[in-house]
């Protein structure tokens, strides 16, 4: 498979071309690199990401993640549920730099931490927490939204504890997984996740663990209920196609600031060659015949995007 750049990626996605190159697309941004398997097939002087190296880079699955979602093309789906979150603070237990981002991890022997509705047929119980970011504040995502990327994205993942006696077994199957991701974007200073981000330089290094009790990651979740869903696959190995991704809509607001400090961790163990951990995320992975379904009517917008003098008036 052949991994688009951004420019590209926002060109061929554009039903207005014109309006694109002339707004959208400054002359000086670089493109968008990945530390992950870092479009080996072009920058072949770049090394392979260690978690990446026993994995067939071309996987033959039809549902791969991350995609890009195009507004116009999502369907609303009016039989979608609102999505419930329930979260026990109490069942957080720690965060670490596993060197390849830093995940959050909770208790997951119980119902303690679970959603259900949305398009969840079953209760999904929190496992952990992650994000995604890249080098600069100009992309990080692994999702994008007509082709926009956004400094970071978080991904909630939860498991189905009715199918499967856990973690792992469900991570392999079908209606295994359900992942929520949340859009990060650049603005006003995010006083919850500055929590998080104060035990950061206790785990600079791969494999550095620090206990982090009693935190409700629904704080690091927007307001607004609205979201997209569509069935994909883990974004890092073994890249299984279990997961029901529920991408939020809205973004969340953290500052240039707090994102830095996810780049002040390493990729690598003390004593090895420092390697900064940015762009660790996937690249794009053709829809092939998925639907995306939404929660929310957007004819307005559409309309609005075809139309711009038209005002917002829903």
């Amino acid at each position: 498979m052949v991994v688009m750049s951004s420019l590209r990626a926002i060109l061929q996605a554009s039903p207005c071309r014109s309006l694109w190159r002339r707004f959208q697309i400054p002359t000086f941004m670089p493109a968008r690199p990945c530390s992950l398997y870092t479009c080996t097939y072009k920058t072949r002087n770049r090394a392979l990401h260690p978690l990446w190296e026993s994995v067939d880079l071309v996987p033959v699955g039809e549902r791969q993640s991350p995609i890009n979602i195009r507004w116009r093309d999502s369907v609303f789906d009016p039989a979608l549920k609102p999505l419930t979150v329930s979260y026990d603070p109490t069942t957080c237990l720690h965060v670490w730099n596993n060197g390849y981002s830093f995940l959050v991890e909770f208790e997951d022997s119980t119902d303690k931490s679970v959603i259900k509705g949305g398009p969840l047929e079953d209760n999904y119980r929190l496992k952990q927490f992650h994000f995604h970011w890249g080098a600069i504040d100009a992309w990080g995502s692994e999702h994008t939204v007509d082709s926009k990327c956004y400094p970071a994205e978080l991904h909630l993942v939860h498991w189905n504890a009715v199918k499967f006696e856990n973690f792992e077994d469900a991570a392999l199957e079908e209606h295994g997984l359900a992942v929520i991701g949340v859009f990060l974007k650049l603005g006003k200073h995010h006083q919850e996740l500055q929590k998080l981000v104060d035990t950061l330089p206790s785990i600079k290094h791969k494999d550095t663990l620090v206990e982090f009790g009693s935190f409700d990651p629904s704080c690091l979740m927007p307001a607004c209920p609205d979201y997209w869903t569509y069935s994909g696959s883990l974004t890092t190995p073994p890249l299984s196609e279990s997961v029901t991704w529920i991408i939020k809509k809205q973004p969340v607001e953290v500052d240039h600031d707090q994102l830095e400090q996810f780049r002040t961790l390493l990729f690598t163990s003390e004593g090895e060659k420092e390697k900064r951990m940015v762009d660790n995320f996937r690249p794009l992975q053709p829809l092939m015949n998925r639907t995306v379904r939404s929660s929310f009517r957007h004819d307005y917008v559409l309309n609005y995007k075809r139309n711009p003098s038209l005002q917002l008036a829903k």
